[in-house]
């Protein structure tokens, strides 16, 4: 087993050793962004691959809901790279509405399109996703990677769990987004109940931007809401009391999670039972950790989360949770020795990436698929070195990656070649530990 696949050793988006003044460059992006989107009113956001070619299907329908969306005075929002982006940006600088660009610095790949009006760039993903997510009236997605599939199940996630408004969630192209939904519908609804039917109705599948210009004429402009909740963001001018709370529960969070040895993250649905296949195998996972003295951290609540906090806990080993508060309510399970609570959703995603030595997911609904495309894209894009991401059940996990390898790689080449070996599929705990090297 070679040290640059399987290894052991820490790769973190946060080095924790120098997190103190990360801390620092992480607010002030958020200061310099809520004031950079206030300027903003009707933002659509347009996300999807940055290699599609101009001479490409998707690329002219993307430059012309860019263009349609200008004609209706929106304010088109993208992530201000080449591609998808490039074509929305283009077809609303065209037409002449506002063209916005959210950036981000990266080792390779990603240059600010000559169509963007106004730009705001970004070192981390984390402040990124929230300003391109965050005060959207409506989110339109085209065939993409990685990056695209993230931002599609961060938007999902925080609109099921009440943090994002329900909005339109608009998949363009048939061909290549159906056998995704088919495998939201068969195996993550049917199969593990990780969702519920009306989280899978905030999706519309179209095939052109004319439909998809249907839909979005009937939203409304989003409310500015500036209330003392953290579920709710708003670009207000001023630098209000949020920027103070999420610079605490970084430091918190950063404080938390120093000097704890080799720990790996374990990610999963609540909603497995007590004699599911999948709760027993996380358990008996957990207690193999604890064997090896290495420690776990899952996102504290039922479900994947308690059965390895639980295999760990009785045999002895680290045991940790990251969890959020939900009503103000905490949902910790009582086999965790330390845990650590978090008003913001996207904190607590940063801590859960951050220490890990490795990742194993079991089958999850939009949140466990969020944190893996996550994940992977902070690996594909160089922000953190190569670790191990193991998805755990191959029933469940197979067709997603089918839909990986025919649709993103063979039919759309928005992901390499290299990309299909930045994880593995498994289907025992003994198989997660010889991945691991244990």
């Amino acid at each position: 087993m070679t040290t640059e696949t399987n290894s052991i050793d820490r790769g973190s988006a946060i080095d924790l050793r120098g997190s103190t003044w990360q801390v620092f460059r992480i607010m002030s992006e958020f200061v310099e962004g809520y004031q950079f989107l206030s300027q903003f009113t009707g933002q659509v956001t347009v996300m999807g691959s940055a290699r599609t070619l101009e001479n490409s299907h998707h690329y002219a329908e993307a430059r012309k809901i860019g263009g349609l969306l200008a004609k209706n005075k929106f304010t088109v929002v993208t992530g201000g790279g080449g591609g998808i982006m490039a074509a929305a940006n283009r077809g609303a600088f065209e037409g002449g509405g506002m063209s916005v660009g959210i950036n981000i610095e990266l080792p390779h790949e990603q240059h600010l399109n000559p169509y963007v009006h106004k730009s705001l760039g970004c070192y981390y993903f984390l402040t990124r996703k929230v300003f391109l997510t965050a005060p959207a009236q409506a989110f339109v997605m085209f065939p993409g990677g990685f990056g695209t599939l993230d931002e599609l199940f961060e938007i999902l996630d925080q609109i099921r769990a009440g943090n994002l408004t329900r909005v339109p969630v608009i998949l363009v192209g048939k061909s290549y987004w159906e056998p995704l939904v088919a495998f939201l519908h068969g195996n993550v609804f049917e199969r593990i109940h990780a969702l519920a039917a009306d989280d899978l109705s905030m999706i519309s599948v179209v095939d052109t931007a004319e439909e998809a210009m249907v839909i979005i004429k009937k939203t409304k402009p989003l409310p500015q809401i500036c209330s003392l909740d953290a579920r709710q963001f708003c670009s207000d001018e001023a630098v209000n009391w949020r920027v103070f709370r999420i610079m605490a529960e970084l430091v918190e969070g950063f404080e938390f999670l120093r000097d704890m040895g080799k720990l790996i993250t374990v990610l999963g649905t609540p909603r497995v039972k007590l004699d599911s296949r999948y709760y027993r195998e996380g358990y008996y996972l957990g207690q193999s950790f604890a064997k090896k003295h290495v420690g776990i951290v899952t996102g504290g609540g039922g479900g994947i989360a308690e059965a390895a906090n639980k295999g760990a806990f009785e045999a002895g080993g680290g045991s940790y949770g990251l969890d959020i508060f939900v009503d103000k309510q905490e949902r910790i399970n009582p086999y965790i020795t330390k845990s650590r609570n978090f008003y913001f959703p996207f904190t607590r995603k940063l801590m859960l990436t951050t220490p890990s030595n490795g990742f194993v997911l079991f089958p999850g609904g939009y949140g466990t698929l969020n944190m893996c495309f996550e994940i992977l894209t902070l690996i594909q894009t160089g922000k953190i070195q190569k670790i191990p991401v193991i998805l755990y059940g191959r029933e469940f996990w197979e067709p997603l990656l089918v839909f990986i390898r025919e649709n993103q790689f063979e039919n759309e080449h928005t992901i390499a070649k290299e990309d299909l070996v930045l994880y593995k599929l498994v289907d025992s705990p003994e198989e997660v530990m010889a991945a691991l090297g244990m």
